[in-house]
């Protein structure tokens, strides 16, 4: 068990009303765990400390070469007023493999665990109850030696964050249109694109601006090395059902493996449903749609859960998917998982972990 100091605020806020939308990522709640690495002593003197700004060096690393990490999981309560975690494992999993990536320190899996428990437990107040709300928790490690040299760092911070949210996009779980991106590419196999890392975000933001200006709400990414086969969206990873079958890319390197991903192929597989993960080209999704068999996309992350899409982008060509509906998979898809996360389904994949 982590020994983690705690220092509770003597000025709470206020909480959000009922009637707050929770604007994804506005609010965030009383506390922060943080906790320091030293080369030679490792990760040490863990706390939960009001929230509050830090204090950094001008010249810390994490400012000048980007040599930090960050992940992203919910808190839920449930009806019968326990709080649960969706998958916790599986991001703490990813954060050591990006952390690997990075050449920054892997956190214990035990501890890390520990402190997403125990900051949670000390805000659980903060989790709304509102259907499609939840707390958000984000945690993170930035390089912090002052200096200006390209290295990894001798020392850390890892910090972790939490933020009442509602729906991630505008549209909530009505589908949303996506932009093929056919100019920037975001990552390639060998680089950093299946580590959660600031620098691949930053890298979609061009696109991402031209998309909005666009009317659309995300981009989709092709290979950065042949441009022509599906990667996934800026915030999500994306599935098609193709003539019954759902498929999506296979994780090569420059794909983030998402949770929410991992979770609905292991539905798939579970209901048995055809499920792919293969290589698939744009111009195989196109020759689906012109053949109508191009049934539902859809996008998975933890932020959005489940995000139908009603139109794709590429080029010239407006594919219309779904009539613009929420197809059936992404329903059931969106239902069980969220059921699960409120525990209002059985949990037969033993997918949760209470906070006690």
């Amino acid at each position: 068990m982590l020994n983690i100091r705690i220092e509770k605020t003597t000025t709470p806020k206020e909480l959000p009303k009922a009637d707050n939308p929770l604007k994804f990522g506005t609010i965030f709640t009383d506390h922060m765990f943080l906790m320091n690495y030293e080369t030679g002593k490792g990760w040490h003197d863990a706390r939960i400390v009001p929230y509050q700004p830090l204090s950094l060096e001008p010249s810390s690393m994490v400012f000048h070469y980007g040599q930090e990490m960050f992940e992203g999981l919910k808190a839920y309560k449930t009806e019968d007023g326990r709080t649960l975690l969706f998958r916790p494992d599986k991001n703490i999993e990813r954060a050591n493999r990006s952390n690997i990536r990075l050449c920054i320190p892997e956190i214990p899996e035990e501890d890390f665990l520990d402190a997403l428990k125990s900051l949670v437990k000390i805000d659980e107040a903060w989790i709304p109850t509102k259907p499609g709300t939840s707390l958000y928790i984000r945690p993170f490690v930035i390089a912090t030696d002052p200096f200006l040299g390209v290295r990894p760092s001798d020392t850390y911070l890892f910090i972790i964050i939490l933020s009442p949210v509602g729906a991630y996009y505008p549209e909530g779980l009505n589908p949303v249109k996506i932009w093929i991106e056919d100019e920037y590419v975001r990552a390639v196999r060998g680089g950093i694109g299946e580590a959660k890392t600031g620098g691949n975000y930053v890298a979609s933001l061009k696109s991402q601006v031209k998309a909005h200006d666009e009317g659309y709400s995300q981009v989709l990414w092709l290979d950065g090395v042949e441009r022509k086969y599906i990667e996934e969206v800026g915030a999500m990873n994306i599935f098609f059902k193709i003539d019954g079958t759902v498929v999506t890319p296979k994780l090569n390197g420059s794909i983030l493996p998402g949770v929410t991903r991992d979770s609905v192929i292991n539905l798939c597989k579970a209901w048995g449903l055809p499920i792919e993960e293969r290589k698939i080209s744009i111009d195989e999704i196109y020759e689906a749609y012109k053949n109508g068999k191009l049934e539902e996309v859809f996008g998975t992350g933890t932020a959005a859960v489940i995000s139908p899409v009603k139109e794709l982008r590429w080029e010239n060509h407006i594919m219309q998917v779904g009539e613009g509906q929420i197809g059936e998979y992404s329903q059931k898809f969106y239902d069980t998982i969220t059921g699960l996360q409120l525990g209002k389904i059985e949990d037969t994949f033993n997918w949760t972990v209470e906070v006690k």
